[in-house]
């Protein structure tokens, strides 16, 4: 399935009203982009409001009590739909399954390998989040980090999902559900180049002259 990628919720409505997304995630860089100084509840209650499914907000202090105070306030804004974004790290790893024994649904982000989202999946990790693009600025692909993920989760029966982040290009895209994400999180560029094929717009303007012109 697909979330989207950002923070404005005007947009958020729009695309949603597509029918094809199952949720948003966020970033403190998406976020700086889109709203600037904007109060941060304030602007994600406005994304609750205009999406559905999970919203994944992202966690921005460094020690462990910090975090979980962090995490404790986002998840009360909306307990049934907050999904708490935990960057990956020894201390995420921490905090990652502390959150998960309350039940509280994590994303565990940044994750650039393997070895990192196997360990993030057996911290309890609700999804784990494998960024293509900067995985690629590394010199090598983001496939193999998927689908290796991908078949461990599956043999071992953990829950964890694949999301697949750091989408630049639509084939990225194809990749990354072909190589078993569970979802891609895609920016709104990127999911409106999905509508697009040439052929698909010659046709229709085809069929649309030929009914113009038929006999009346």
């Amino acid at each position: 399935m697909f979330f989207l990628d950002s923070s404005n919720p005007a947009e958020i409505q729009e695309l949603f009203a597509w029918g094809v997304l199952a949720g948003v995630t966020t970033n403190p860089l998406i976020l700086s982009r889109d709203a600037g100084c904007v109060d941060l509840e304030q602007r994600i209650r406005e994304v609750l409001a205009a999406s559905a499914g999970p919203v994944s907000v992202e966690l921005t202090r460094e020690t462990e009590a910090e975090m979980l105070e962090e995490a404790r306030a986002y998840h009360a804004w909306a307990p049934e739909r907050i999904c708490v974004k935990v960057p990956f790290s020894e201390i995420g790893l921490k905090v990652t399954h502390a959150l998960a024994q309350r039940g509280v649904l994590t994303n565990v982000t940044c994750v650039m390998s393997f070895n990192q989202a196997y360990l993030a999946a057996l911290a309890g990790g609700a999804y784990v989040s494998i960024f293509s693009g900067r995985i690629r600025d590394m010199g090598y692909g983001a496939a193999p980090v998927i689908a290796q993920t991908r078949a461990r989760l599956d043999r071992e029966r953990l829950p964890a999902e694949i999301i697949v982040g750091s989408i630049r290009h639509l084939m990225d895209v194809n990749e990354a559900l072909d190589a078993g994400a569970h979802v891609v999180t895609v920016p709104p560029a990127i999911l409106r180049k999905m509508l697009h094929n040439p052929k698909t717009e010659e046709t229709i303007r085809e069929f649309n002259a030929a009914w113009e012109k038929r006999a009346k």
